[in-house]
Protein backbone atom coordinates (compact mmCIF):
# COMPACT_ATOMS: atom_id res chain seq x y z
CA UNK A 1 0.00 0.00 0.00
CA UNK A 2 0.79 3.83 -0.68
CA UNK A 3 0.11 6.39 0.99
CA UNK A 4 -0.27 10.30 0.34
CA UNK A 5 -1.34 13.37 1.27
CA UNK A 6 -4.60 14.71 0.06
CA UNK A 7 -4.51 18.31 -1.08
CA UNK A 8 -7.90 18.76 -2.00
CA UNK A 9 -11.34 17.41 -3.43
CA UNK A 10 -13.94 18.23 -5.65
CA UNK A 11 -17.42 16.03 -6.47
CA UNK A 12 -17.80 16.18 -9.91
CA UNK A 13 -21.65 16.79 -10.67
CA UNK A 14 -23.15 18.00 -14.17
CA UNK A 15 -19.70 18.96 -15.32
CA UNK A 16 -19.50 21.68 -12.02
CA UNK A 17 -17.01 20.69 -9.70
CA UNK A 18 -18.02 21.33 -6.06
CA UNK A 19 -15.19 22.36 -3.53
CA UNK A 20 -15.43 20.19 -0.18
CA UNK A 21 -13.67 22.63 2.49
CA UNK A 22 -11.32 19.78 4.23
CA UNK A 23 -9.19 20.03 7.51
CA UNK A 24 -7.17 17.27 6.06
CA UNK A 25 -7.37 13.71 4.25
CA UNK A 26 -5.55 11.13 2.78
CA UNK A 27 -5.47 8.74 0.03
CA UNK A 28 -4.19 5.22 -0.02
CA UNK A 29 -3.61 2.95 -3.19
CA UNK A 30 -3.96 -0.47 -1.81
CA UNK A 31 -2.19 -1.96 -4.47
CA UNK A 32 -4.80 -5.05 -4.40
CA UNK A 33 -5.83 -6.87 -7.69
CA UNK A 34 -9.10 -4.92 -7.91
CA UNK A 35 -6.96 -1.03 -8.35
CA UNK A 36 -8.49 0.16 -5.29
CA UNK A 37 -8.30 3.26 -3.33
CA UNK A 38 -9.07 4.75 -0.04
CA UNK A 39 -10.09 8.07 0.17
CA UNK A 40 -10.33 9.71 3.69
CA UNK A 41 -11.37 13.19 4.71
CA UNK A 42 -11.71 15.34 7.70
CA UNK A 43 -13.90 18.33 6.91
CA UNK A 44 -16.79 20.21 8.87
CA UNK A 45 -20.22 18.37 9.82
CA UNK A 46 -22.11 19.95 7.45
CA UNK A 47 -21.51 17.81 4.72
CA UNK A 48 -22.85 14.72 6.90
CA UNK A 49 -26.28 15.07 4.76
CA UNK A 50 -24.71 14.71 1.25
CA UNK A 51 -22.45 11.91 2.65
CA UNK A 52 -25.22 10.18 4.69
CA UNK A 53 -27.54 10.10 2.02
CA UNK A 54 -24.87 8.89 -0.73
CA UNK A 55 -23.92 6.11 2.11
CA UNK A 56 -27.83 4.70 2.77
CA UNK A 57 -28.64 4.59 -0.82
CA UNK A 58 -25.57 3.58 -2.09
CA UNK A 59 -24.53 6.29 -4.64
CA UNK A 60 -21.72 6.43 -6.70
CA UNK A 61 -20.16 9.71 -6.22
CA UNK A 62 -17.10 11.05 -9.30
CA UNK A 63 -14.48 13.31 -7.32
CA UNK A 64 -11.32 14.55 -8.28
CA UNK A 65 -8.76 14.93 -5.73
CA UNK A 66 -5.34 16.64 -6.18
CA UNK A 67 -2.17 14.58 -4.37
CA UNK A 68 0.82 15.89 -2.37
CA UNK A 69 1.27 19.40 -3.82
CA UNK A 70 -1.46 21.65 -4.93
CA UNK A 71 0.48 22.27 -8.59
CA UNK A 72 -0.30 17.98 -9.15
CA UNK A 73 -2.61 17.69 -12.20
CA UNK A 74 -6.00 15.91 -10.30
CA UNK A 75 -7.19 12.72 -10.74
CA UNK A 76 -10.84 11.50 -10.57
CA UNK A 77 -12.13 8.45 -8.82
CA UNK A 78 -15.50 6.58 -8.93
CA UNK A 79 -16.04 5.96 -5.38
CA UNK A 80 -18.92 5.17 -2.50
CA UNK A 81 -19.31 6.11 0.73
CA UNK A 82 -17.67 3.39 3.08
CA UNK A 83 -18.32 5.25 6.04
CA UNK A 84 -19.39 8.68 7.33
CA UNK A 85 -18.23 9.37 11.58
CA UNK A 86 -19.42 12.09 13.88
CA UNK A 87 -16.07 13.83 15.29
CA UNK A 88 -15.70 16.44 18.19
CA UNK A 89 -15.67 19.91 17.30
CA UNK A 90 -18.43 19.69 14.32
CA UNK A 91 -16.10 17.41 12.59
CA UNK A 92 -16.68 14.49 10.46
CA UNK A 93 -14.54 11.79 8.83
CA UNK A 94 -15.24 10.67 5.60
CA UNK A 95 -14.13 7.40 4.13
CA UNK A 96 -14.73 6.59 0.19
CA UNK A 97 -13.70 3.94 -1.81
CA UNK A 98 -13.16 3.46 -5.49
CA UNK A 99 -11.18 2.89 -8.47
CA UNK A 100 -9.46 5.60 -10.42
CA UNK A 101 -11.20 6.53 -13.82
CA UNK A 102 -9.71 6.69 -17.02
CA UNK A 103 -8.50 10.24 -17.44
CA UNK A 104 -9.93 12.10 -20.55
CA UNK A 105 -6.81 14.05 -20.98
CA UNK A 106 -3.75 15.69 -19.50
CA UNK A 107 -4.47 19.40 -18.22
CA UNK A 108 -3.74 21.17 -21.48
CA UNK A 109 -6.12 19.72 -23.39
CA UNK A 110 -9.09 19.96 -20.86
CA UNK A 111 -8.32 23.23 -20.43
CA UNK A 112 -8.19 23.99 -23.75
CA UNK A 113 -11.84 21.62 -24.57
CA UNK A 114 -13.37 23.79 -21.43
CA UNK A 115 -12.05 26.97 -22.88
CA UNK A 116 -13.88 26.07 -26.38
CA UNK A 117 -16.38 25.07 -24.91
CA UNK A 118 -17.25 28.67 -22.99
CA UNK A 119 -17.19 30.17 -27.08
CA UNK A 120 -13.84 31.28 -26.86
CA UNK A 121 -11.61 31.17 -30.34
CA UNK A 122 -8.87 33.24 -32.02
CA UNK A 123 -6.36 35.32 -30.19
CA UNK A 124 -8.98 35.46 -27.00
CA UNK A 125 -8.56 31.50 -26.77
CA UNK A 126 -4.58 31.91 -27.29
CA UNK A 127 -4.12 34.40 -25.04
CA UNK A 128 -7.05 32.84 -22.29
CA UNK A 129 -5.00 29.33 -22.74
CA UNK A 130 -2.05 31.41 -21.98
CA UNK A 131 -3.32 33.11 -18.47
CA UNK A 132 -5.14 30.11 -17.56
CA UNK A 133 -1.99 27.45 -17.62
CA UNK A 134 -0.56 30.07 -15.49
CA UNK A 135 -3.09 30.18 -12.89
CA UNK A 136 -3.93 26.68 -13.44
CA UNK A 137 -8.04 26.77 -12.75
CA UNK A 138 -9.85 23.55 -11.76
CA UNK A 139 -11.47 21.35 -14.99
CA UNK A 140 -13.41 18.85 -14.46
CA UNK A 141 -11.01 15.88 -15.83
CA UNK A 142 -14.34 13.58 -15.94
CA UNK A 143 -17.54 14.00 -16.66
CA UNK A 144 -20.39 12.76 -13.82
CA UNK A 145 -20.95 8.99 -15.00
Amino acid sequence: MKTFKLISIQIVEDDALVDIEMEDGLIINKEDENRTWLVEVFTDQKYIPYFQEAYDNDKEIVVQVVITKKENDPAAFKTKVCAVKELKNNHVSILLTGHLTKPRGDYPELLLEHLIEQGLTGEQLLDEFKEKMVSRPKVPVAKKI
